[in-house]
């Protein structure tokens, strides 16, 4: 094969290889995203590339410098690597911006395009207590691990809780005014947390919250999500509202303890999907026994919680009402909040994926009976009716 002809194959493979490369808060290929400045390769197969940052702190530069000479180094015929790092212009940037947008100029909510594939589940609770963050938190860590793309707003400015959870400690991204959400675990993720600071907390009224709610959903660049989770403060209050103004196609699913004082004002919080317009998808009923080491359950808060306010939803909104499960008490689910690492893949094998996802997950561990409810949420059929199929009569 002539000199020519052989650099001319080996810089296709090079640039097919780069095309492998993603930026990863925005999770694109940074071919796709106008990041790769230039490459040229000597005669001794030595490859030099120049990518171009968002912005000049980018502080995920050393990942994007390891994927790129991760990937030219499994091509053949490469020998050295080197990376420079340069930064977008404004113009680039910009371009950049509309491009995520879509050509949109209109700062709009994604979610609510009559295009949008993304489901919108409110994760919401009567009262506090009930563990509805870390049920959402592990709903969103068991559907990453199937493949899906998640997303994560931490609705509860005054109790947030989420970046903990999934043990994220640095700040968003900002490009200009558009906002890079963290990513852990596969999840992009948005909190009121990441821009306090310490433990300081958030004194807001009314407006304020439905402005940051606002601005979470306009602002943050999410990319095509297969599914988007709120996690709601207890209760129906501002935000509750709030949601069902901004996002009106959400669905509520509405976590409960057995208790029959938190059934009740569980029962609450979802029949505000009638002043909303909402659906509520279903129930889950979290701490509903205890596994004794004898075999024994025993079921600290009472029984029956979750079906009753199952049962007493479907009545008030004239449609059925799932109990979608019973997550078990549980010190993995605990301990695994504590240290940031999910417990739906505390289990995880050397493929990242959690090694019981593939079997009969059982409702006797908290893992297994969140997989299992993910799952299920994850193959609910989509309607069609209502959205552009971008087809057109000839």
């Amino acid at each position: 094969m002539p000199v020519s002809e052989s650099a001319s194959a080996l810089e296709a493979q090079v640039r097919r290889a780069l095309d492998t490369v993603q930026d990863p808060e925005l999770r694109r290929p940074i071919t796709e995203l106008g990041m790769l400045k230039d490459v040229s390769i000597d005669a001794s197969g030595a490859v030099a590339v120049e990518v171009l940052l968002t912005i000049a702190g980018c502080p995920l530069r050393g990942t994007i410098t390891a994927d790129v000479e991760r990937a030219l180094s499994a091509v053949p015929g490469v020998g050295a690597v080197s990376v420079t790092l340069d930064v977008m212009t404004p113009e680039q940037r910009a371009a950049l911006k509309d491009r995520l947008r879509g050509g949109d100029p209109v700062r709009t909510i994604p979610f609510n395009r009559p295009d949008s594939l993304t489901r919108v589940y409110a994760v919401a609770s009567g009262k506090g207590g009930v563990g509805k963050s870390s049920v959402t938190v592990n709903l969103a860590a068991a559907m990453a691990a199937q493949g899906l793309r998640v997303g994560i707003v931490d609705a509860d400015v005054h109790g947030f809780s989420v970046p903990g959870l999934l043990g994220i400690t640095r700040p968003p991204t900002r490009v200009d005014e558009m906002i890079l959400p963290p990513v852990a675990y596969g999840i992009k993720t948005i909190s009121i947390g990441m821009f306090v600071d310490g433990n300081q907390p958030v004194a807001w009224r009314g407006p304020m919250l439905h402005r940051a709610l606002e601005q979470f959903l306009t602002d943050v660049y999410f990319g095509d999500l297969d599914v988007l989770f709120l996690d709601l403060p207890p209760g129906t209050g501002d935000i509750a509202i709030s949601v069902g103004q901004l996002l009106p196609g959400s669905e509520i699913l509405l976590v409960t303890t057995p208790q029959s004082a938190a059934a009740d004002v569980a029962e609450r919080a979802g029949s505000v999907a009638r002043q909303t317009g909402q659906k509520v998808t279903g129930v889950i009923e979290n701490m509903s026994w205890l596994a004794l080491p004898g075999g024994e359950r025993l079921e600290v808060f009472g029984s029956g919680g979750g079906a009753a306010v199952s049962g007493r939803l479907g009545d008030t909104l004239g449609y059925p009402v799932p109990l979608l499960g019973s997550i078990p008490l549980d010190v993995a689910l605990r301990e695994g909040g504590d240290g940031g690492l999910p417990v739906v893949l505390a289990d995880a094998g050397a493929d990242g994926a959690p090694e019981a996802v593939n079997a009969q997950d059982s409702g006797e561990t908290a893992a297994g009976e969140l997989r299992r409810i993910a799952r299920e949420l994850a193959r609910r059929p989509r309607g069609l009716a209502g959205r552009s199929l971008g087809v057109s009569p000839v």
